[in-house]
């Protein structure tokens, strides 16, 4: 567990410190993989539903699981923990959060605003959303920008995190081409039978980390605000999608501006913006999530000890 923390502290340093370093997540190959794996089958269609995903998916993370446990118990670790830097890191992203937030922020002006919140918002909301006024006619949307934060971190951060301390790279391997297979623009050739299936799987994969990510928010944040909003939203009974994680942002970050706008200083330009505030407010959420989580398996690791 020590060795899994280690690495995910290194994974958040490079990736902020050589940003550079991002050109390196590229899923080239799994796009040539599924089509040569949709291609070897004499009967039409027989690789292209679920048993060719199956194999798309099964065979990298099989190879993957194979040196992962080859490597765990050589030289004392230390492959291991190498090979562990390097796929979480592969896994992570494949954007950095970070920069696109700060993108929208600095942004001269509206225009550039507006294409630098397509591009966060794109994976996670309509166009309709982008463009949707606010009331002080910024044209940002800021419901809708605190969603995609939240989502982005969700597809980011804590899914290969969560995937990567519970199997190691193998999980957060998983995580990424199942991720990629089901939303991934890349992929939108693929027979529509795989990329349901593969949106299956991850919405699988995404709910509890989801659920995760909720009660770190509202430890982090109001409590009474993100577990009402948790609570309503399964009023209706429990479903398999994430819906609630927004809910629940949404109204952490209501709450939260409501409490801080006092605090504004007359004449602010971002209190001109609300919608920049309350993305300035997510992103400050999804940092303190994450140092919750690490301070958790922090924990783990110094029980461990003891």
């Amino acid at each position: 567990m020590s060795a899994t923390l280690i690495a995910v502290i290194v994974v958040l340093i490079a990736g902020h410190a050589v940003q550079s370093l991002a050109a390196l997540r590229r899923f080239d190959w799994l796009v040539e993989w599924r089509r040569f794996v949709g291609g070897q089958s004499e009967a039409e269609g027989a690789l292209n539903g679920r048993t060719g995903l199956l194999l798309v998916i099964g065979l990298p993370v099989l190879v993957v699981g194979l040196l992962q446990l080859a490597l765990r118990q050589s030289l004392w670790g230390v492959p291991w923990f190498v090979f562990a830097v390097l796929l979480l890191f592969y896994c992570w992203g494949p954007r950095d959060l970070d920069l696109d937030v700060e993108s929208i922020v600095d942004a001269p002006d509206a225009e550039h605003k507006r294409d630098a919140a397509a591009n966060l918002l794109s994976a996670t909301a309509s166009p309709d959303s982008v463009a949707a006024p606010t009331s002080d006619g910024s044209g940002l949307n800021g419901h809708a920008l605190v969603e995609a934060v939240f989502n982005g971190a969700l597809r980011r951060w804590f899914g290969p995190l969560l995937w990567f301390l519970l199997l190691g790279p193998a999980g957060a391997f998983a995580y990424r081409i199942i991720a990629l297979l089901a939303i991934d623009p890349a992929h939108a050739d693929a027979p529509t039978a795989q990329r349901d299936d593969a949106r299956w799987l991850l919405s699988l994969l995404d709910w509890p980390v989801a659920q995760l990510m909720t009660f770190a928010l509202a430890l982090a944040a109001n409590f009474d605000a993100v577990f009402g909003a948790w609570r309503d939203w399964h009023a209706g009974g429990v479903r398999l999608d994430t819906g609630f994680l927004g809910a629940a942002a949404r109204a952490s970050v209501d709450i939260e501006i409501a409490d801080d706008d006092t605090d504004l200083p007359d004449g602010a330009a971002i209190a001109t913006t609300p919608a920049l505030l309350e993305l300035r407010d997510a992103m400050s959420l999804v940092w303190r999530m994450l140092l919750l989580w690490l301070a958790v398996i922090a924990l783990f690791v110094i029980a461990h000890w003891l």
